[in-house]
C-alpha cells in the first residue's frame, strides 16, 4: 500500500508536527482499524491496536449518522474528556489520523497542527 519512503515521511511528520507540539498519542490508520503508524510521547500507555479497531467502529457509526441527517460525511470528530481528548480527522478516503491530548494543549492548536500534518501527508501520498 505505502512504500518505505512514504511511511518514513509520515512518521517524521507525525513526530515533528504532532508529538513535538505536545500531543500524547497519534495513530494513522485505515478505516478497517489497522494502524499504519502509531506514536506517543512515551508518558502514558495505550493499546493502539485495540484503540484503532474501536476508533474505526466509532467513525463508521458517525459516518452512518451523517448520512441519516443528509450529510455526505463528518470528516472531523472530537471527543472531550476530563483528562484526555480525542481528535479524529480524515486524511484520505480510507484513512484517519487520531490525536489524543491532555489539558495542556488547546483544541485550536491541535486542529492547526493536524491540518498542517494532513497537508504534508497528502503531499507524501500523492
Amino acid at each position: 500500500m505505502y512504500d518505505i519512503k512514504q511511511l518514513n515521511a509520515i512518521d517524521n511528520a507525525i513526530l515533528q508536527r504532532l508529538i513535538g507540539a505536545g500531543i500524547d498519542h497519534v495513530i494513522f490508520m485505515d478505516l478497517s482499524g489497522n494502524a499504519i503508524a502509531k506514536h506517543s510521547n512515551g508518558k502514558t500507555d495505550l493499546d493502539a491496536t485495540s484503540f484503532a479497531a474501536l476508533a474505526a467502529g466509532n467513525f463508521a457509526a458517525v459516518d452512518a449518522m451523517a448520512r441519516l441527517v443528509g450529510e455526505s460525511e463528518f470528516s472531523l470528530l472530537f471527543h472531550k474528556g476530563e483528562k484526555l481528548s480525542i481528535h479524529f480527522s480524515k486524511v484520505t478516503e480510507d484513512t484517519l489520523l487520531i490525536s489524543m491530548f491532555g489539558k495542556n494543549i488547546s483544541l485550536g492548536l491541535v486542529r492547526l497542527k493536524v491540518s498542517e500534518t494532513i497537508e504534508e501527508m497528502n503531499r507524501v501520498l500523492s
